[in-house]
């Protein structure tokens, strides 16, 4: 495995691989590897000649610069992750490589950007849309890897991908969870063994949606009546939005047909969660 940190060396050698005729696989991550991130770089190992990782925790997509502050980086373990799982090249980019001191270019996806993480959280999906943008320019991938439960972006990258006629397939994955069921994620190294317990709720609401759903439930205002009933049952959690939208617009839906897709977003303490489930109607 090489570890690449300037832009300009890995997009010689992307360059390189393209011209040789091999495919490159690209999983985009903020680092502090988990199971997740392994079975996306598995996925892009069978699929493609070159796995690509890139580790870059971006200034540009945080709207608290205390957050920013305290995500994990652990380059170290994540290099050891990354070659176990048989990445080919690690980039791992400073932030002055990617933005420089006169830096002034910023991307939009406008519409998929508005509800939900794009309201709680106003200029993520900028900084999400711009440092991917630039990502892709410099890897110059044939397949990119991201996971279901970042949702609202794997739909944003997708969108992003198409609109700029990059020609890049993203596929996405479904959420990796803990034995609990508790979804994957960086955040959750930051949660007390009391809040850890606490934060199955998350999951425990998405259920109560989906069992409803799946028992013939239709009424968009009944599901989310239901999840919030039992986010609102748990001491130390605060529930920021939930949502029962279209798959592929993210927008509400009243009544559901086919599938539908749960968003829920929670803070445990002071951790903030988000998770997902695609549920398909019965006798859809």
């Amino acid at each position: 495995m090489k570890i690449v940190r300037s832009p300009y060396v890995l997009q010689r050698m992307t360059d390189r691989l393209r011209r040789a005729g091999r495919t490159i696989g690209f999983v985009p991550t903020m680092g502090a590897l988990h199971e997740g991130h392994l079975s996306l770089i598995r996925r892009a190992r069978r699929e493609t000649d070159r796995v690509v990782v890139s580790v870059f925790v971006n200034p540009i997509q945080f709207d608290q610069r205390s957050d920013y502050a305290r995500y994990p980086r652990p380059l170290a373990r994540d290099a050891a992750l990354a070659r176990s799982a048989g990445v080919d090249i690690l980039f791992i980019p400073g932030v002055r490589s990617l933005y420089p001191t006169d830096f002034q270019t910023t991307v939009d996806v406008t519409r998929l950007s508005q509800r939900w993480e794009g309201a709680c959280r106003p200029g993520h999906f900028r900084g999400v849309a711009t440092v991917v943008a630039k990502l892709f320019n410099v890897v110059h991938p044939d397949l990119v890897y991201v996971g279901e439960k970042d949702a609202q972006q794997a739909r944003l990258i997708q969108q992003l991908a198409r609109d700029l006629n990059w020609g890049i397939r993203v596929r996405t994955m479904p959420t990796v969870r803990e034995p609990d069921g508790l979804a994957m994620s960086s955040r959750n190294a930051r949660l007390s063994p009391s809040e850890r317990r606490r934060a199955l709720v998350v999951v425990e609401a998405l259920q109560a949606g989906r069992r409803l759903i799946e028992c013939g439930e239709r009424r968009r205002a009944v599901i989310l009546r239901s999840m919030r009933g039992v986010m609102h049952r748990a001491p130390g959690t605060r529930l920021e939005y939930v949502a029962v939208v279209d798959p592929a617009t993210l927008d509400p839906v009243d009544h559901v047909q086919g599938t539908a897709r749960l968003l829920i977003a929670a803070w445990v303490g002071r951790v903030r969660l988000i998770d997902t489930v695609l549920v398909k109607a019965r006798g859809s």
